[in-house]
């Protein structure tokens, strides 16, 4: 009983060693970019530098009147105090100074992209 146990055992060891390199070998097929091997054109980079510029201007306008109306907080709180009235005009004044400069860098955008014939801030 024993040498027959022996012999499968024997079998089944030297099968195992020569099945080993398979399972070692073995790997998950690597998924691929559906954009693998397609070139960047330029409507792509302006696709991005549409996207960017949009998302910029969005938060630059967002963070001017979060200053407007900070400064407008900090004027009504301000009292008696003068040198905290100024402090606050100085920071309302900086927003809408902030405010129209975002707003004449999105002109200055608009007025390239229709020279170069690209929409930036509409899809037209």
């Amino acid at each position: 009983m024993t040498t027959k146990f022996h012999k499968v055992a024997k079998a089944g060891i030297i099968t195992a060693m020569a099945l080993m390199p398979m399972l070692a070998l073995a790997q998950l097929p690597v998924p691929t970019s559906p954009y693998a091997g397609q070139p960047i054109t330029l409507l792509d980079i302006k696709d991005v530098i549409e996207t960017i510029a949009r998302f910029l201007i969005l938060v630059s306008v967002i963070v001017a009147v979060i200053f407007i109306v900070w400064g407008g907080m900090m004027y009504m709180m301000a009292g008696d105090d003068a040198a905290k009235a100024t402090a606050a005009k100085t920071r309302i004044v900086n927003g809408i100074i902030g405010a129209l400069v975002v707003l004449a860098v999105g002109l200055i955008l608009q007025t390239l992209a229709g020279l170069v014939n690209w929409t930036v801030f509409f899809n037209a």
